[in-house]
């Protein structure tokens, strides 16, 4: 899959430009070696732990006149290689988005450095979250999470997943873990990769966190609310980007994301504080995938309770900003009005007061004729 961006100088081969621009062909075919390797049977066996799910595990369902098998999955350390498959599966189709649409619209809208880097951002990552939505809903819908809340600490630990859902938490993790090199690919300013490696890091660590300790129905739940909320976001900016007097899109968002983090802390206590509590099976067993103790579960509420915190924290300030601009903007026009309503009256008036049509006047006219 070729995605090689046009230049006229060719820069050194193994250079840092090099890599750049051609990123997306050498990931590509590393990806490749790695499928190539499923048509031999000597490395069949390789290439199958980083291309497909591992740790398949067959129930049979004895509901209904017939008995069927039911495949479930849990997680392993071979997921590593999964996820760093699907990882170069990220950065490919991140350089797809990025050449075949982000950057013809860049072309045709002319924007300026800072306004070009975070349409990239906005736009990536709305497609992502628009991605990411679509496929977790489904999986709560067919997994019956929404109808049965209970179902969210009930028969803790969830050892056992679906397979859409391994899947999407190894594509979640495989993302997130993307856009750690993207960082080096994109060009980032120094000024945003602190910023960029903190909510980085934020997603991994709950992401993972989540699917490490068993939680996976509640990080599902807590993942799909996020990321409508966010896919709001990110849709109004471009929006924003097109036309900047529309911003209802951020009136909206600025609603629910007030509703979500309220959501994301009362589901949290809910399941954790007050689920995992009373639930049957107590105490750490590692090998059984049981971490229901107090020092687990207060961790588990304090990061999701500091990482709440922060992004309010976040978003006060976004406000705060936004609401000064505003401000300012509004002062500067009515600064401007006086001056453009005065201008036109020394026009009407003539220069300095002094009528332009004065030498017409009856005044004039009768000292001429004397």
């Amino acid at each position: 899959m070729g995605i090689r961006k046009k230049t006229n100088k060719n820069p050194p081969v193994l250079s840092h430009e090099f890599v750049i621009q051609n990123h997306a062909d050498i990931v590509s075919c590393v990806a490749m070696v790695f499928l190539l390797g499923l048509m031999f049977e000597v490395t069949s066996k390789f290439a199958v732990i980083f291309i497909t799910v591992q740790y398949n595990v067959t129930i049979s369902n004895n509901e209904g006149p017939e008995e069927t098998a039911v495949n479930h999955f849990h997680h392993g350390i071979k997921d590593l290689a999964t996820i760093f498959f699907y990882m170069l599966v990220a950065i490919i189709m991140h350089a797809i988005i990025q050449e075949y649409v982000l950057d013809k619209i860049n072309r045709k809208k002319h924007f300026s450095k800072t306004k070009h880097s975070k349409f990239n951002e906005s736009g990536q990552l709305s497609a992502f979250y628009l991605f990411s939505f679509g496929w977790g809903t489904s999986i709560l819908l067919s997994e019956n999470f929404l109808s049965n809340p209970v179902s969210l600490w009930e028969g803790y630990p969830h050892t056992l997943m679906p397979f859409q859902m391994k899947f999407f938490y190894i594509c979640q993790l495989g993302y997130w873990l993307h856009a750690l090199p993207e960082l080096y690919f994109q060009k980032s300013k120094k000024e945003d990769i602190p910023r960029q490696l903190v909510y980085i890091f934020l997603y991994l660590v709950h992401i993972a966190g989540a699917y490490i300790l068993n939680l996976n129905r509640l990080g599902l739940v807590l993942m799909v609310s996020h990321y409508f909320v966010e896919f709001l976001f990110h849709v109004s900016r471009l929006i924003y980007f097109s036309n900047e007097s529309n911003q209802m899109g951020f009136t909206i968002w600025a609603v629910l994301f007030v509703v979500g983090r309220l959501l994301t802390l009362s589901l949290s206590v809910l399941t954790v504080g007050f689920g995992l509590s009373t639930a049957e099976k107590q105490g750490f067993d590692l090998a059984a995938g049981n971490f229901n103790i107090f020092f687990v579960r207060m961790t588990v509420l304090a990061a999701i309770c500091f990482t709440q915190a922060f992004m309010m924290w976040k978003f006060i300030n976004f406000q705060l900003r936004r609401w000064r601009e505003h401000a300012e903007a509004q002062s500067l026009k009515k600064k401007q009005a006086p001056t453009k309503s005065k201008s036109k009256k020394d026009k009407a008036n003539g220069v300095n007061g002094v009528n332009s049509h004065g030498a017409d006047s009856p005044r004039s006219r009768k000292e001429k004729s004397s």
